[in-house]
């Protein structure tokens, strides 16, 4: 098939490397504009632009699709299909109207649980057993269109939301392609009324670790906003990133270290801090966190 595919970050790679070696037509990719980045600020291209490049694909990067010229560029490509996933562009219905199949979305939640902007992050969080990935059917609303094909994945007891992102990545990838080899025979499923809940955008605000919590809640917490923007604590007046945790039991007034492997002791039972990052340092594994800043029993976080 002719598809233009759009998408912007590290999520989106995947697919658009399954789709060429799936033997599909890439009229052109889009995806955000490069941003300053780095000590340099100097302008860097996205994942998928780089990806797209080294591809030898086209790539067009429109800061907005609004416009009339825009909308008449996306059309005069004459695609079958739209293939999108993490673009970061609200398509206007011109754009969703072109491609002769319309366009595709591939959404990281089981639909209509977690439509919108971060829903690894808020499925990890809220405790959720499994998630997954749609293909959906674009319409103007927020990820409210039919579904064409899903498939479910437990959510691993001690999973971040990175080490999910990954899965999920590449199950996108894996559906897409068998989605565009059996389009005509697929029947869009209408979302239920029920069950519908929204991820929204992760806030900073919610990163710092509160230990007057359940330890079930804060571990969730860590994992839900690993690697970023990660949730922090202060250790002898120093912010430190926790990256990766797991459930422990003890008892402790709520914040209290409990023993020399950071056993951190919360509301109700306790959390094993298992990888940290200090301001400025990389991310360790605890071992080695701890023979560099020991944080001795009874410390108060």
């Amino acid at each position: 098939m002719r598809v233009i595919f759009m998408g912007t970050p590290d999520f989106s790679v995947p697919v658009l490397d399954a789709l060429v070696e799936a033997g599909h037509e890439i009229a052109a990719v889009y995806c955000q504009p490069p941003r300053p980045a780095g000590r340099g600020k100097k302008e860097r291209p996205t994942p998928v632009h780089a990806r797209a490049e080294a591809l030898g694909l086209e790539v067009r990067h429109p800061a907005s699709l609004k416009s009339e010229e825009e909308q008449q560029a996306f059309a005069e490509l004459n695609a079958d299909v739209a293939v999108v996933v993490a673009y970061g562009l609200i398509l206007p219905q011109a754009i969703l109207d072109a491609p002769a199949q319309g366009c595709l979305n591939i959404h990281a939640s089981l639909l209509p649980r977690w439509r919108g902007a971060a829903p690894i992050h808020r499925a990890i969080m809220a405790g959720d057993a499994e998630t997954g990935v749609c293909i959906m059917q674009m319409e103007a609303g927020l990820d409210t269109g039919p579904v064409l094909l899903r498939q479910a994945t437990p959510i691993r007891a001690e999973e971040t939301t990175a080490e999910l992102h990954d899965r999920l990545s590449q199950m996108g990838a894996d559906l897409i392609v068998q989605a565009l080899s059996r389009l005509p025979e697929l029947e869009p499923e209408p979302q239920p009324q029920e069950g519908v809940t929204y991820a929204a955008k992760i806030d900073k605000g919610e990163a710092r670790v509160d230990w007057t919590r359940p330890a079930v809640e804060v571990d969730r917490q860590i994992r839900g906003l690993s690697p970023f923007p990660g949730a922090w604590t202060e250790i002898n007046g120093e912010r430190i990133k926790l990256l990766a945790s797991r459930l422990a039991e003890g008892q402790g007034a709520p914040g209290q270290v409990l023993d020399d492997d950071l056993t951190v002791a919360c509301d109700e039972r306790a959390v094993e801090l298992l990888r940290l990052q200090r301001a400025g340092k990389g991310a360790q594994d605890r071992d080695v966190f701890l023979r560099g800043w020991p944080v001795p029993k009874g410390t108060r976080l």
